[in-house]
């Protein structure tokens, strides 16, 4: 496939084409009444015991370099990704920043939920130097601030059978048995399906009472639509559901029958939450599908996407779009940790679902 079939069939989400806040980039029919949109998005993750304290659903203060979701989002940019093309404005906008946020134990940083209200910035470089890094590029994360914090590193081992990314706290340690590996991300064969280990042990290597077997964090699923992957990608997100204190419910498969996976294909909902990928809206004028990524992305992409609940598709849970031809902007919410994203991201780099 050419890569200008690519970009012309499928340039999906760019910054919506409205101008102003009236407008959205979302079908009027889905959009969720008014005063919907002030409910607590943690009751949307909550799978088990009773409903989250009132006083957990109180505006708090967020922490230094938290940036609340209820700020006004910047002033839309009218963009047009044909033929992967952008239009400039006449002002040029700035890409804004996250805060500086203090990370103090990385390993717990990266595996906690994101604070309520608050959207994490990132930025993901890709770096393919090297002979090999071509097929096995090396990714990294970084919080999308003036210090650039480091977050997390991850890359494609080799001599896996299936697509197997190792995801580590140390940008210059990405090795299987290292102290810093913190997590995977494994395919299936076809390379539609994913899964997003933490470091625990394998079932096989379970102690007595199993709290060091791995937890999966989050699985994802491609599907194919009438022009194949060409066309605007469909994501299916799947991750454990979130308990009263707000803390993810542990999903400790014993086998492979009992993962997200197979609990989602069985509609075994229990302590699980299913995601979607925001549908991007065909634009006449444009003659390209677009998404409103309020400036966080700039370059038309088959790999952008927006992560939603179906019952509240303006919270948006993580997004993730191109800016360079290696960097991209990757922002989480709550119920996501840094693991969670980072492993979902990577999931669209997969060579099988390749298509830029």
């Amino acid at each position: 496939i050419s890569t200008q079939c690519c970009v012309t069939m499928s340039p999906v989400s760019l910054t919506a084409t409205t101008s102003s806040d009236e407008e959205d980039d979302s079908d009027s029919s889905t959009k969720p009444i008014r005063s919907e949109k002030k409910k607590n998005p943690a009751s949307l993750f909550q799978t088990g015991g009773d409903p989250p304290k009132e006083k957990k659903s109180k505006k708090k203060v967020p922490p230094k370099g938290a940036e609340s979701e209820e700020e006004t989002p910047e002033t839309l940019q009218k963009n047009s990704n044909k033929k992967g093309k952008t239009k400039k404005s006449k002002k040029k906008e700035e890409r804004p920043p996250s805060p500086v946020i203090e990370v103090d134990n990385l390993e717990e940083f990266v595996l906690q939920p994101a604070p309520q209200g608050v959207t994490v910035k990132c930025r993901v470089t890709r770096d393919k130097k090297g002979m090999d890094r071509g097929l096995y590029p090396t990714y990294y994360l970084h919080l999308d601030n003036d210090k650039k914090v480091f977050l997390l590193a991850g890359r494609k081992r080799k001599k896996s059978k299936t697509s197997n990314y190792l995801i580590s706290i140390d940008p210059t340690d990405l090795s299987r048995g290292g102290e810093n590996f913190i997590g995977k991300l494994r395919s299936n064969l076809m390379g539609t399906r994913f899964t997003v280990f933490d470091n625990g042990a394998n079932p096989d290597r379970a102690n007595a009472d199993w709290s060091n077997v791995r937890q999966e964090l989050s699985a994802v699923v491609y599907e194919t639509n009438v022009l194949g992957f060409k066309g605007p990608r469909k994501m299916t997100v799947i991750i454990p559901g979130m308990n009263a204190d707000c803390e993810r419910v542990p999903i400790r498969p014993r086998n492979d029958n009992d993962g997200l996976l197979m609990r989602w294909q069985n509609r075994n909902m229990d302590n699980v939450i299913e995601l979607h990928n925001k549908a991007p809206v065909w634009n006449d004028e444009t003659q390209s599908y677009v998404l409103n990524f309020h400036g966080r992305v700039t370059h038309a992409s088959v790999k952008n996407f927006q992560i939603v609940h179906g019952s509240d598709p303006d919270y948006i849970v993580m997004q993730f779009g191109r800016v360079a031809d290696d960097a991209f902007t990757m922002d989480y919410n709550y119920p996501l940790c840094a693991v969670q994203a980072f492993a979902i991201a990577l999931s669209s780099f997969d060579g099988k679902l390749a298509c830029e």
